[in-house]
């Protein structure tokens, strides 16, 4: 990831969880992320024997949005506590 001036880290956790790997990092941004919104830039995963299962993040250029396994949707960002539960429902159903 190239440097973010000025990016807070909000959030950083990595746990085992399923036989795979939960991994979440959400950082406030002065500026939003274009096309975001908000002030936040975040990469959240859940990854399994080298398988992407669940991921949401908001790269430059993409927007917010979500992996489903080979699936990507455009998410909704309603803040950060809303962001991690939506996404450990994900994990939880991908399990």
């Amino acid at each position: 990831m190239h440097h973010m001036p000025n990016a807070a880290l909000v959030f950083k956790s990595r746990d085992t969880f399923a036989g795979g790997v939960v991994e979440m990092v959400i950082w406030a941004v002065p500026q939003p992320v274009p096309p975001s919104e908000h002030g936040f830039k975040y990469r959240l995963v859940f990854v399994r024997d080298g398988q992407r299962l669940v991921g949401y993040d908001n790269e430059r250029g993409k927007g917010d949005h979500r992996h489903l396994g080979a699936l990507e949707v455009p998410y909704t960002f309603r803040g950060v506590d809303a962001l991690i539960a939506d996404f450990m429902r994900d994990v939880e159903a991908a399990k």
